[in-house]
């Protein structure tokens, strides 16, 4: 069963960010169990021809490929879809018209331009041959909102109300800022901003996730909010903390110092 008829059957979907493009972390990957991996070109360095190669070979491991684009643009999108993503999120989205063309190129390739447009606001009707024909081109493509800034949040019953969406990632990050809350992950008008868009994003029938490379509790917490994709952390975080902590029991034991706590966030 693909990734987008587990969301749409209302299940809980697993993934993790990654960021490495070393040949054995797919095969790794796979034996973790997820469903999906996270793949960011917005932060992270990654050219068209390493981003192709990890899509596919994640998809022939059957983990579906979900691509961040490093900005709302509609051909970027299309061009991560021809690379083999099966999902886009498109990043700090703020109108209906940057969601619409979002759609557009996720539920309607090939079409573009301006006819499309036309099929996207309405004032043109799409023929139904054209409309059969992208429809199951496109049958397996999920359309990803990020929503991470205060204006998103003003806007977001518009936001949502847009057809074809299928689903929202929420960038706490980039949120906890744009709220002046930097990384202050705890605050109760942080938590009341993700709760608000959990619930509305889930009252549209539509699924949502939030990435956080911290405790696996944070996940447990917005999953009994409502959240339905989990987005756990990233490929460097986990090494990070893991290689971090089992050293440190290692120097503790033959009694060697310990490296200091480091506090710093890892943001991806």
């Amino acid at each position: 069963m693909g990734l987008l008829q587990k969301l749409q059957n209302g299940e809980n979907v697993y993934g993790t960010c990654i960021t490495s493009t070393g040949p054995m972390w797919p095969a790794a990957i796979k034996r973790t169990g997820v469903d999906f991996v996270f793949i960011d070109t917005e932060h992270i360095p990654l050219g068209r021809n390493e981003l192709a190669a990890l899509c596919q070979q994640f998809r022939a491991l059957a983990i579906t490929p979900i691509v961040r684009i490093p900005c709302p643009d509609p051909f970027l999108a299309c061009q991560a879809i021809d690379g083999g993503a099966l999902g886009v999120v498109a990043p700090y989205l703020e109108s209906v018209e940057q969601v619409l063309e979002l759609v557009g190129a996720t539920k309607f390739r090939p079409l573009k331009g301006e006819l499309l447009t036309e099929y996207l606001n309405g004032t043109e009707p799409i023929p139904d041959e054209v409309k059969k024909y992208v429809d199951h081109y496109n049958a397996e493509n999920i359309c990803i909102a990020n929503i991470e800034s205060v204006p998103a949040l003003e806007k977001l019953d518009d936001l949502l109300s847009v057809k074809g969406v299928d689903a929202v990632f929420i960038g706490p990050h980039d949120l906890s800022v744009s709220l002046g809350l930097p990384e202050q992950y705890d605050h109760p008008e942080f938590e009341k901003a993700v709760t608000t868009i959990i619930h509305k994003t889930r009252a549209k029938g539509l699924s949502v996730g939030i990435h956080f490379s911290l405790e696996p509790e944070r996940q447990i917490r917005w999953i009994k909010e409502g959240a339905n994709i989990v987005v756990h952390s990233f490929d460097v975080a986990l090494f990070t903390q893991r290689l971090r902590h089992d050293i440190g029991l290692i120097k503790e034991a033959v009694g060697d110092q310990k490296a200091p706590e480091d506090h710093t966030a890892m943001v991806v």
